[in-house]
């Protein structure tokens, strides 16, 4: 703005409010921070943590990785501030069945794509044999009383008080964590 309207860029952005984009990435960014630090005070000898890890040859990132014994966790947070989660199935007999992830009415099934994009470069890295989960985080989303989580094309959508016993949960991977995470944070630069 200060180059297209040298004299008046200054004076247009006290005036005018940031563009939608600038306001979803701070909103996002809050509820990916306040993950990653809740995801912090769990970490321990059994569940090792990475934030923020660069896709090589992207611009996109990885919100959080969670290693721990029962595999490892791509953890995508999420803000949808009083919008439900939830997933709707077509098809199935006669036609091929699709899932979709609506929020808050929208279909979002975009962001089930791109944990599954996620969650197959970390299987490239880590190897078969360690089961690689994606996640969909909401935070501060509406959801109900009871039930609420389900999966979508193996992708878990559920909430941060659901997610920390899921990471907690004894598995047959606790040799393999320091190694698994060491990995990861070398091939997953910071962002």
């Amino acid at each position: 703005m200060r180059k297209k309207h040298p004299k008046l860029g200054g004076f247009l952005l006290a005036i005018t409010n940031d563009p939608q984009s600038t306001t979803a990435w701070d909103t996002g960014a809050l509820g990916e921070e306040r993950l990653g630090q809740r995801l912090n005070e769990l970490a321990s000898e059994s569940i090792r943590v990475l934030h923020d890890r660069r896709i090589p040859g992207t611009r996109a990132n990885i919100d959080h990785l969670a290693v721990t014994p029962t595999g490892v966790y791509v953890i995508d947070a999420k803000r949808y501030v009083n919008k439900r989660p939830s997933l709707k199935v077509e098809g199935g007999l006669l036609r091929p069945r699709t899932e979709k992830l609506l929020v808050g009415g929208r279909d979002q099934t975009k962001l089930v794509d791109g944990v599954l994009k996620q969650v197959a470069l970390v299987q490239s890295i880590v190897g078969d044999h360690v089961p690689v989960t994606g996640v969909l985080c909401f935070i501060e989303a509406d959801w109900p009383l009871i039930g609420g989580a389900f999966a979508s094309r193996g992708v878990e959508v559920l909430w941060p008080k659901k997610l920390y016993p899921r990471l907690s949960t004894e598995g047959p991977h606790t040799a393999q964590i320091s190694g698994l995470h060491e990995l990861l944070a070398s091939a997953l630069p910071e962002a």
